[in-house]
């Protein structure tokens, strides 16, 4: 649905995007992370037609920004970090103005604009002027924009970054929602709402692509093993190390037993080994077995490991 190829943008002698090449594919929603000035932003520009790239290209759904701009803008709702609005008008008359000037047919304009608006929980503020919006409010003003002509393709740059915790999960919930219906590159810097709420990220540094996978992959392929965590009570740490070295596939334990009866310990096994069921069948046999889980990197760790490197 998007192909992102070999994309370059210099300023002068600043080259603030490097070769940036990766791909989006039908109903996926990509979360694309990075430091301030990673370039974030510029990629999402040149990717929407409002920044020319110095070289490479970008195809939205079979069309060439390039050769075909006008048909591959069709296809895109952009929310930019800061959202055109027109203060003076409603929320509603604003709205009903960019269906018209994305040539939406005027049959349909009216339907989706109150289909946006339901979808972006505006319909108490439908007929309050804009300037009298709060900034949470705004935002999703911004966000029914960009989906108002019901485009396959959706860029966010920030979507939430004005938001209260309510409305985040109300916007959060929203682009769940599009998953499926809607190809989506979500650029934020709340960690956790990208977890949540996306299928693969791609993690840019100093203009250039870190990263390409799911958070899950990139957590395996960067700690090298998998890592079972386990508390069991009524027992001693050398028979638990004795019994749990024992089993095939296991490589280092480290126990803690600083918790009186209880005593927790980190398994580390070669990546792609799952020993969550032999660890359970012979802890459980023998003591109580509280807990049990298989660990990874968090995304925030992902984050930090791969952009941090780099410097």
């Amino acid at each position: 649905m998007i192909r992102v190829q070999r994309l370059t943008k210099r300023f002068g002698s600043h080259v603030a995007v490097n070769d940036v090449s990766f791909e989006v594919a039908r109903g996926e929603v990509l979360g694309f992370l990075g430091p301030n000035g990673a370039g974030k932003t510029t990629t999402m520009r040149m990717i929407t037609g409002f920044l020319p790239p110095s070289e490479g290209s970008v195809v939205i759904d079979g069309c060439s920004l390039r050769d075909e701009p006008i048909q591959a803008k069709r296809r895109i709702g952009y929310l930019p970090e800061n959202p055109p609005l027109y203060p003076e008008l409603t929320v509603r008359q604003y709205l009903q103005f960019v269906a018209e000037i994305k040539d939406l047919p005027r049959a349909r304009r009216a339907a989706c604009v109150e289909r946006a608006m339901a979808r972006a929980h505006l319909g108490e503020v439908a007929d309050t002027r804009v300037a009298a919006l709060s900034k949470g409010f705004k935002q999703r003003v911004g966000l029914a924009q960009a989906i108002v002509h019901e485009p396959k393709v959706l860029i966010l740059d920030e979507p939430t970054s004005s938001l209260d915790p309510k409305q985040r999960v109300e916007v959060r919930d929203l682009i769940l929602g599009l998953r499926g219906e809607h190809t989506v590159v979500l650029s934020t810097h709340i960690l956790p709402e990208v977890r949540e709420v996306t299928d693969r990220v791609v993690i840019i540094n100093r203009g250039r692509v870190m990263a390409v996978d799911s958070a899950q992959n990139l957590s395996q392929r960067l700690r090298g093993y998998e890592e079972i965590f386990v508390e069991v009570g009524g027992a001693e740490a050398a028979a638990v190390r004795q019994a749990l070295t024992a089993l095939p596939g296991v490589g280092r334990v480290e126990l803690d037993d600083a918790d009186g009866d209880r005593l927790t310990a980190r398994i580390q096994s070669e990546l792609g080994t799952d020993l969550r069921a032999d660890v359970a069948r012979v802890l459980a046999t023998r003591w109580r077995l509280l807990a049990l889980r298989q660990e990874s990197l968090s995304l925030e760790e992902i984050f930090l490991k791969l952009t941090t490197e780099a410097q």
